[in-house]
């Protein structure tokens, strides 16, 4: 038995990839191929645009795929969602779809758009966010470039943005958060009811989410004397408490414990003075909690 998982196709490709590798997974793609290589003889993946994921898992031609929570939301599709997976294609963190508009535009809010013409790729979402606040527009398809297309060929846009630096180029100015996006793991509801493809999700589950508990961690090994201990446990923050072992010597202990990797060049030196030795900082592929 093997399970069919979509890997986005475009611009969460290579954060997808990059986030199995973490996750013990090594996905190779190929240009002129739309099924990807993986180390696991129980999965076959297969390239789908995250537009269209949830299309094809909610049929059932994939047991299983990654996409956003956007485009779930906007096929309305009826699938399980297994985890959210906080990542994007610029940063492991959320995206947001907004309205937006020229830096010179009177349009202060949602309402202001009454009778107008709005440009989106995210077509229905937009249309029930229209419904919601009780505003009449015109919601046109968007091929891409969508930015570009105030003020004329539209009044106003929503497009997706992780850090806003697109719209400011182009001399957009947000007037409000349509939504907030995430990716997902999603599942067919029938291939989430077979028992075998569930515990093979549960377990990818398992890892990509320890891949990502793991970003921006890392490990420290290190040795001190037991009358040392106090202070160096003074100096030292953990994800929880540290792992403290007997060396040979009954004088000595070691420490393993880990720590956030942008706090290592303070801690360090404090460790240092506090008595610590053989300090040894290594990365971290994941952390199952």
């Amino acid at each position: 038995m093997k399970l069919k998982l979509g890997i986005p196709k475009g611009s969460l490709e290579n954060a997808t990839v990059d986030l199995f590798r973490r996750a013990g997974f090594q996905i190779t793609v190929s240009s002129r191929s739309y099924f990807p290589a993986i180390d696991d003889p129980e999965i076959e993946c297969m390239l789908i645009r995250a537009q269209e994921m949830a299309r094809y898992v909610e049929d059932g031609v994939l047991d299983a795929g990654l996409t956003g929570r956007d485009w779930v939301m906007e096929n309305n599709a009826q699938v399980h969602t297994v985890a959210d997976l906080i990542y994007a294609k610029q940063s492991f963190g959320k995206v947001r779809w907004v309205l937006a508009v020229p830096e010179n535009s009177s349009v202060q809010s949602v309402k202001d758009l009454e009778g107008k013409v709005i440009a989106t790729e995210l077509v229905e979402a937009t249309r029930r966010y229209l419904a919601a606040n009780g505003v009449k527009a015109k919601v046109e398809f968007s091929w891409g470039a969508t930015e570009v297309k105030p003020p004329v060929l539209a009044d106003a846009i929503v497009e997706v943005t992780e850090t806003g630096s697109s719209l400011r180029a182009n001399k957009l100015r947000i007037v409000e958060t349509v939504l907030e996006s995430n990716t997902q793991l999603i599942a067919n509801t029938a291939s989430w009811a077979d028992d075998w493809k569930r515990r093979k999700l549960e377990d990818i589950q398992m890892l990509l989410e320890g891949a990502i508990n793991a970003l921006g961690k890392v490990g420290l090994m290190l040795n001190v004397e037991k009358s040392n201990l106090a202070q160096v446990l003074e100096a030292l923050p953990a994800l929880k408490k540290p792992t403290i072992s007997h060396l040979s010597d009954e004088n000595w202990l070691a420490l393993n414990t880990i720590i956030d990797e942008s706090t290592v060049r303070t801690i360090i030196p404090r460790l240092k003075k506090a008595g610590a030795q053989g300090i040894v900082e290594y990365p971290l592929n994941k952390i199952v909690m």
